[in-house]
């Protein structure tokens, strides 16, 4: 179990590496966005590379970072229904829910965007619109992507499992606030102290 344990941690590197990386490309979109505004508003005139450029990052960021996503537990839950589990439930819950569903999922889709990839880079198929970029890099997110979860998808059944079976903690439980209940708390007492020294 110890070297299972290690190799999760070892994906879980690799996914927080590549999740923080695809961050970035969020602030790339939005200046980017924002420079093809004025550039357009001010010299009448755009490209559509740049707008391609702003698709491709967002698939990027949506598809590189989803196994990141899942290393966070920041995917969508159905809580009122998790916390009706007991700790061990949950996880077994989980358990069935990647090998049942993530991981065909993740073989269908790399299995589907493999051949598309291949046939567009071999193609050197480009866009349709008027100088647009090339196409095979945004087919690349998709087996990229879906890869990537399915490694994050080991990883966390790795630590299911330990904590199943006494070998490791549970890293679904809830015994402390998020960071988003953090973040609010931190927000209310700032405008409560904002309040109190208007007041005074």
């Amino acid at each position: 179990m110890q070297l299972l344990l290690r190799l999760s941690r070892l994906i879980d590197a690799i996914s927080t590496l590549v999740g923080k990386t695809a961050m970035w490309l969020i602030l790339a979109a939005t200046l980017i966005s924002a420079g093809n505004a004025i550039i357009r508003k001010v010299f009448g005139t755009s490209s559509n590379a740049w707008l391609e450029i702003q698709w491709y990052l967002f698939a990027a960021v949506f598809m590189l970072g989803a196994g990141y996503g899942f290393l966070r537990n920041a995917h969508v839950r159905i809580d009122f229904l998790s916390n009706m589990f007991s700790d061990r439930g949950r996880n077994w819950v989980d358990v069935g829910g990647i090998i049942l569903f993530l991981f065909p999922l993740c073989y269908i889709m790399v299995s589907l965007g493999w051949p598309l990839l291949d046939q567009a880079y071999t193609s050197g198929e480009m866009s349709s619109n008027a100088g647009g970029l090339i196409r095979w890099p945004m087919y690349a997110m998709v087996p990229a992507g879906f890869a990537l979860l399915f490694m994050q998808g080991i990883s966390e059944l790795i630590k299911r499992i330990a904590f199943l079976t006494g070998n490791g903690p549970d890293v679904l439980s809830h015994t402390g606030p998020s960071e988003t209940e953090l973040l609010a708390e931190e927000i209310a007492a700032q405008e409560k102290a904002r309040q109190a020294g208007a007041s005074s």
